[in-house]
Parts: C-alpha cells; sequence; structure tokens
C-alpha cells in the first residue's frame, strides 16, 4: 500500500497545480475574436450639457476609447468606428451618454456623474444591453481636480464596467453605480 501512497500523492498534486492554473487565468482569456466598437459615445439630444464640458472635456471620445482599453484585453480585434448599428458585420457595440452632472469648479461644486446607455449586437440581433453610471467627486483632495478630471475618472470607470460586461453581456444590465 505504502507505495501507492507516493504515486497518488504526486497525481493528487498535479490535479491540484493544474486546476489551480486554470483557476487563476483572467476571465479575459474566454474571448476572443473582434468587436466594432462606436469612436464616440455622443450626448443624448434631450441631454443638458454644460458649454465647458461640452467644449472642455472630449467625453464623447473618451469614454469610447475607455471601453476599447478594456475591450483590448478581451478581443483579438478592438476597432473603432464612425457608425455602429445592427447592420455592422461580426459583434458592434453602440453607446451614448444619457446622464451627466458636471457643473464647473471641481469637487468644490459638488459630486459629477456620467451615464451611458449601450447596445451590442452580433450579426444583426441585440445580445445585450446596459446601463452604466459612475460617480465620483474626485477622491482625496478632490477639491483640486479639474471637472473634465473627475469626469473622465468616471469615464474610465465606465470603460472598466463595460469591458468587464463584455465577457457576458446580458440585458438591461446595470453597470457601475447603476446598480
Amino acid at each position: 500500500m505504502q507505495a501507492h501512497r507516493p504515486h497518488h500523492a504526486r497525481s493528487v498534486l498535479a490535479r491540484l497545480a493544474l486546476f489551480t492554473a486554470c483557476a487563476s487565468l483572467p476571465l479575459t482569456s474566454l474571448a476572443a475574436g473582434s468587436i466594432t466598437i462606436t469612436k464616440q459615445a455622443p450626448f443624448a439630444q434631450q441631454l443638458s450639457v454644460p458649454d465647458a464640458v461640452r467644449a472642455e472635456c472630449n467625453l464623447p471620445t473618451r469614454v469610447s476609447e475607455f471601453v476599447k482599453e478594456y475591450a483590448d484585453k478581451s478581443y483579438d480585434k478592438v476597432a473603432l468606428a464612425d457608425n455602429v448599428s445592427a447592420g455592422t458585420p461580426g459583434q458592434a457595440l453602440s453607446m451614448k451618454i444619457v446622464g451627466l452632472t458636471g457643473t464647473g469648479g471641481g469637487a468644490w461644486s459638488g459630486a459629477k456623474y456620467v451615464t451611458v446607455e449601450g447596445t451590442l449586437w452580433e450579426n444583426g440581433k441585440v445580445k445585450g444591453t446596459f446601463t452604466a453610471t459612475r460617480l465620483s467627486g474626485g477622491g482625496a483632495f478632490g477639491g483640486y481636480k479639474g471637472t473634465c478630471a473627475i469626469l473622465g475618472r468616471c469615464a474610465k470607470a465606465i470603460g472598466k464596467d463595460v469591458g468587464e460586461w463584455l465577457l457576458a453581456p446580458k440585458m438591461n444590465a446595470k453597470l457601475g453605480d447603476a446598480k
């Protein structure tokens, strides 16, 4: 019997090592292929956006670029396109900014937030939708950060939230502070 124990122990250790290696793989390795993301997440028409935010913060572009940054970790190829719709081949993500509070004065003028809605299509069929919101007052010493920096922090967090959602998209998902 004792001759079998070392072999059995090695087998158990080998299986444990294999399990640990598989379990520690990042989830991003599960996704592959390509996705097309809208180059800009435009402001919804009815949304009231302060002129300074519209002129200086570049939020429509920043939201898309942050989503691309996090999607790059999951997909073999991520492309940005001017127009993304159900007619875009393969996987396609369109987004728009539907909520925003960003008055001037940095954190001294109160918390800031950004809300983005998005639709993921796959070969013309809706595969998932989301609403993502992130709030920020600027963090420690936030009073010294400008409004664009604080809204940029919100956009980056939304990019990460959407990047994670793309791994397992669902309908009507609530991401970030929208949960």
